[in-house]
């Protein structure tokens, strides 16, 4: 079945699609043909002021609670990217583990019930059963795993284990990637905090994708009196968990240390070889991170006691039918005077090296393995090498202090950031030969896809590298026709799609603006060109409008002029244009610079309706094929929404633009889905009732047929909520200024996925973890005014969302990471470029909002010399000779 054709499987509703075709068996059920349901979504959203107000505020960390029942679906992706999916529980505990390359669909393959308003549907993983009914941790511990801390005061010994049901209360602050959990219990002397998450340093894709999850235990004695601590962590045994045989061998447990660890390394141990290798055939180990630590490789925690920390061993050997290999690993002893912590931090690895069987045929790559692989030969390689570099795991603190440390909302922050743990789940890979490749969702549609990854801003800022070895790999490689068309799954298609096409043009400059110099655009220009030629030849009639029918996003070939597709199409144009004058190419640039000009006057001419940019039916076809015509949809201005993205600027007129989403509010935006998705039925629970989001596609001028007359199963997305194209037009909403929006709007997809109904992090569309949705990282790059050119060492900030006289946000660059910040007082602003990672080298600095005047500007103790020039909207600092700014350093700049 075709990736998401679901329709046909459910009921088909008389008011939502009679204009399906029907089969012969069905004809005559419906005697009479109901019209297209009205439009029922509210002009008047009646949001509360108080609330809208308080989404500007800073706030705190999104905080869930024990004592709300808000842990149980928690399941924070936490070990390293491409290293299959660890879960990390509201309460502590590790879950999920799908480490062992498994097959399934989704995180929980399964077929659930749900009621349109019309009807019982069958909502399979692909459709949205995990948003229906989430994974539930304890159902899914794979693994056993845990950490329990030993109190001894007063002459007693207190044992409690860091997992729900010993704590009066636990608090998870889900800032991702480091989740913080706090254990709460009024009777003890000892205040215990846990910082868990795997390797995460943006720019380091190597070691942020090591095949572990760490934590950082903190134990403060609160009390007067002196209290001896000591933690145990403790792992079960993951090799043959699930395919171990008798007749094979044992489990084995061996402890291990060294100068800055100590611990139990498990594996599995042959007597008799199996055949073919097993996806579970491999190791796990766990690690106490500094010296003095002990291990107990034969460690059977149930229940813990005092007398639990009080053993050792070197080496333990169990039957592969015992489910309870399990090893542990303990800190040193430590009496805490008042006032006093202990800090123990631990490192839980595993090793799978082994190719994806479903993958197989198609891709070579996974003979090779992944990427894991061609570093570590097991799980205790792993851990060792992290406790040999104690550095990757300050540097991940540090980036999420740095990103966090902000004038921005906090709850808009995490929401912008957590859909990059897509990577670290089971939904992408990197394979030994260094290749990056993902599915759409954990396990379903495969490819890569052009049009739905090109969405994504997340990976192109944070770890840059990974995208343009796709680009460069992948689209402009593997996937690239002798015509310059590029497959938009590569291997697994045999056609190109226009939107992926143009978004791949787009994704290719911000790689080449994300670099250091122009040597990743000097190596892919000839086969980038031959992508843009391909895509201007789409455009038969030479009037900057595309009309070539091709596949895109919505899963059909649409016939006609489509405003989404040609304004993406005129974008990506324009990012040739100026990749062509950085390569010296004038003739190709001017050929591109005309398309711009004849398309942005087209699509305000032709496909402007007054109120919003449509669908133009095609000449000859008319609206008999399926499309969005004169309807209001929702990436109709994505061609400018990418243009922010990309450092483009404006592209046709900001009054027609601004109307265009104005209208998607008006016409699309509900603060409740309920009435809408009763009467539009079909579409996929990705938002239901009492919730708000963004309807993909409505009818507000109530016109018969409005999708065509003869439209097909993918009507179905016309009538849901998905969070991708959410956060996109969110994004462009903040680039245009319209603020509140564009809040609005992030904090009902944030509200939707709240931990008391479903997993704060596992954002579903067509299976869980969908990647369209790191299109969130976008509303931060818009909030900023953020622009970055690495190869003219050009640097921008005009902030959309400030808080008064101040603003501070984090920043990435080709070369390094840091924050930004400004301070106004009166007619003088102090603005700051703080390095906190790497370097960055600079010859140009925006400020938008910004006027004109003296600039002082100081690094590191020396006043450097600088030209002012007015900007667009501010103005812009210019050196003489390039500066580089070092990590810790920071440069000041004072305008008078």
């Amino acid at each position: 079945m075709h990736r998401r054709k679901f329709i046909t499987q459910t009921a088909i509703s008389a008011a939502g699609l009679l204009s399906l075709p029907l089969p012969s068996w069905a004809k005559g059920m419906f005697p009479v043909a109901a019209p297209y349901p009205l439009h029922n979504i509210p002009a008047d959203k009646k949001l509360d002021v108080a609330w809208v107000r308080s989404l500007y505020e800073r706030g705190l960390p999104t905080a869930y609670l024990k004592t709300k029942n808000e842990l149980r679906y928690i399941g924070m992706p936490a070990g390293g990217l491409h290293a299959g999916t660890v879960y990390l529980g509201g309460d502590g505990r590790l879950w999920l583990w799908s480490i062992y390359n498994d097959e399934r669909e989704g995180i929980d393959p399964k077929t659930v019930l749900w009621n349109d308003g019309v009807a019982d549907r069958k909502i399979r993983n692909r459709d949205g059963a995990s948003y229906v009914e989430p994974a539930i941790a304890a159902n899914k511990r794979v693994l056993e795993q845990g950490f329990a801390v030993l109190i001894e005061t007063g002459g007693k010994k207190v044992v409690k284990e860091l997992k729900e049901e010993d704590w009066d209360e636990i608090i998870f602050e889900a800032a991702y990637p480091v989740a913080t959990i706090r254990y709460i219990d009024k009777k003890l002397p000892v205040e215990i905090t846990a910082k868990a998450g795997g390797i995460f340093i943006p720019l380091d894709a190597d070691n942020s994708s090591l095949p572990a999850t760490l934590y950082d235990i903190s134990v403060r004695n609160h009390g007067n009196a002196p209290v001896k601590v000591t933690v145990a962590g403790w792992l079960e045994n993951g090799a043959k968990k699930i395919t171990a045989k008798k007749e094979e061998g044992e489990k084995r447990n061996a402890a291990i240390s060294g100068k800055q660890f100590s611990g139990v390394f498990s594996d599995f141990n042959y007597t008799t070889q199996p055949e073919k290798t097993a996806a579970d055939d491999g190791s796990t180990c766990i690690l106490y991170l500094g010296e003095g630590g002990k291990a107990n490789p034969g460690s059977a925690p149930w229940p813990v006691t005092a007398g639990f920390f009080e053993t050792e061993g070197k080496e333990m050997f169990l039957s592969a039918a015992d489910e309870k290999a399990v090893g542990c690993a303990f800190s040193p002893s430590q009496t805490l005077a008042s006032g006093k912590t202990l800090r123990a931090k631990y490192a839980l690895s595993w090793h799978f090296n082994h190719p994806f069987p479903k993958l197989e045929k198609k891709l070579k790559d996974t003979g090779e393995g992944y990427f894991y692989g061609t570093k570590f030969a097991t799980a205790a390689e792993v851990g060792k090498y992290i406790a040999g570099n104690p550095q990757l795991w300050e540097q991940t603190l540090r980036w999420h202090e740095t990103y966090y440390d902000s004038t921005l909302p906090h709850w808009l922050l995490e929401r912008a950031l957590l859909n990059i743990g897509t990577l670290a789940t089971a939904n992408t890979y990197r394979f030994g030969s260094g290749r990056f490749w993902g599915w759409e969702g954990v396990n379903a549609c495969e490819g890569t896809c052009t049009h739905v990854w090109q969405y994504a801003q997340a990976m192109g800022r944070i770890f840059p590298a990974l995208e343009r070895d796709c680009r460069e790999r992948t689209d402009l490689g593997i996937a690239m026709e002798e015509n310059g068309g590029i497959i938009f799954r590569a291997e697994y298609e045999s056609r190109p799609a226009i939107d992926g096409q143009a978004g791949t043009i787009l994704r290719v400059y911000r790689e080449h603006r994300m670099s250091a110099n122009d040597s990743f655009l000097r190596k892919n220009w000839a086969h980038t060109k031959k992508a843009v030629q391909f895509m201007l030849a789409q455009d038969k009639n030479g009037d900057g409008l595309t009309d070539t029918p091709m596949e895109n996003t919505l899963d059909a070939v649409w016939e006609g002029e489509i405003a989404w597709i040609a304004g993406l199409c005129i974008a990506a144009a324009k990012a040739a244009q100026h990749m062509a004058e950085e390569m010296n190419d004038a003739a190709f640039a001017g050929t591109c610079k005309t398309y711009v000009e004849n398309g942005c006057r087209n699509m305000e001419e032709k496909l402007f309706n007054g109120e919003y940019f449509i669908h133009r039916p095609d000449a000859v076809q008319g609206r008999k094929k399926l499309g969005s015509y004169n309807t209001c949809h929702i990436d109709q201005v994505y061609g400018q929404s990418w243009a922010w993205q990309a450092g483009l600027g404006r592209l046709w007129s900001r009054e027609k633009t601004l109307s265009a989403l104005r209208a998607l509010w008006k016409y699309n935006f509900t603060p409740d889905v309920g009435p809408y998705i009763k009467t539009h039925t079909g579409g996929r629970p990705y938002a239901v009732e009492g919730e708000g989001g963004m309807v993909m596609n409505t009818n507000p001028h109530n016109e018969p047929k409005p999708f065509g007359e003869n439209v097909t199963w993918q009507l179905g997305y016309f009538h849901e909520c998905m969070s991708g194209f959410e956060h996109q037009v969110a994004s462009h909403m903040m680039a245009e200024g319209m603020t509140v929006e564009a809040l609005v709007l992030t904090k009902m997809i944030h509200d939707r996925y709240h931990a008391a109904k479903r997993n704060p992090f596992n954002e579903i569309e067509c299976s869980d973890h969908y990647a369209r949705a790191m299109a969130s990282y976008g509303t931060l790059i818009s909030a900023c005014g953020f622009e970055y050119h690495g190869p003219k060492g050009h640097i921008r900030f005009a902030p959309r969302l400030q808080n008064g006289a101040a603003f501070k946000a984090p920043f990435t660059a080709a070369e390094g990471w840091g924050a930004y910040s400004v301070k106004k007082n009166g007619n003088v602003s102090e603005h700051t470029l703080a390095v906190k990672y790497g370097s960055l080298q600079l010859s140009t600095i925006g400020l938008g909002g910004t006027a004109g005047g003296n600039a002082a500007v100081k690094l590191a103790g020396q006043t450097l010399k600088a030209t002012v020039e007015k900007d667009a909207d501010g103005m812009r600092l210019v050196f003489p000779s390039p500066v580089r700014i070092r990590e810790n350093e920071t440069l000041h700049i004072t305008i008078s």
